[in-house]
């Protein structure tokens, strides 16, 4: 496996993953869970551009885990883990209340969501109080962080956003994050406007919310976007830089 070393940060060093290394060994519950015919065509249309069967063996995902799908959108990701955890385990789809009073199609794409299989359920909760209803192996997120970020929360409310998911970890749990690049230094001066966020941000909130940051991979980066269009924009949609975050909590 071919690997580098980032810098240190606030004392971590993270290893930072090729796609290749990423893409050479794929554990079957993950393979069968992404090849599922069950799942809607057009969220298997967009495998080959969000890559979930790397993007989860890089999470670590188990059998009979316990997983919390962290603003889980149209439930993408959420179908995909409820197969490789398998009829053991557990997938908790998290849409935020906020977010389903904003746009009602929250409340009904978790519902789909939530029928795809029984091992899915939902949580529906203020982003002032996320609880599940047990302790999670893994806390993923995707393309979401940005949005803690519009301007609608303090720093004080998103860092107790970020507290709350770590203690909804069990001790060693993982917590992955995907997001769309922003400007280096930009902090999140362009979230509200392009949906994109400094990853620079992203690991010192975290961090400071006492994760270790463990991993990054490179199997989302897309060195053409200039990173100044949003995330929305035609030219842009789908292809943007993503960068992939692997935090965990300290056993």
């Amino acid at each position: 496996m071919s690997f580098r070393f980032t810098a240190p940060l606030a004392g971590i060093v993270a290893i930072v993953l090729s796609a290749a290394a990423m893409a050479a060994d794929i554990p079957a519950n993950i393979a069968a869970a992404v090849a599922n015919p069950a799942r809607p065509e057009a969220q298997r249309e967009r495998d080959a551009s969000r890559h979930p069967a790397e993007l989860l063996a890089f999470a670590g995902v188990q059998p009979g885990d316990k997983v919390g799908d962290f603003l889980m959108g149209g439930g993408y990701f959420t179908r995909i883990f409820s197969g490789a955890v398998g009829p053991t385990g557990k997938v908790y789809g998290y849409q935020a209340a906020e977010f389903v009073s904003f746009m009602s199609d929250y409340a009904k794409w978790q519902d789909d969501t939530v029928a795809f299989a029984p091992n899915i359920a939902p949580v529906r909760s203020s982003l002032a109080a996320i609880t599940f209803p047990e302790p999670l192996d893994l806390i993923f997120t995707a393309q979401n962080y940005h949005d803690l970020h519009l301007g609608r929360a303090t720093p004080e409310q998103i860092a107790a956003i970020n507290k709350q998911l770590f203690d909804a970890l069990k001790p060693g749990g993982v917590l992955l994050v995907i997001d769309h690049y922003a400007t280096d230094g930009s902090g999140d001066s362009q979230s509200n406007k392009l949906h994109r966020i400094d990853i620079a941000m992203v690991k010192a909130e975290l961090i400071a919310a006492g994760f270790v940051l463990e991993a990054e991979s490179d199997i989302l980066r897309n060195p053409a976007d200039p990173r100044t269009a949003s995330v929305f924009d035609a030219s842009i949609r789908g292809k943007s830089d993503q960068f992939v975050l692997k935090f965990r909590k300290p056993a």
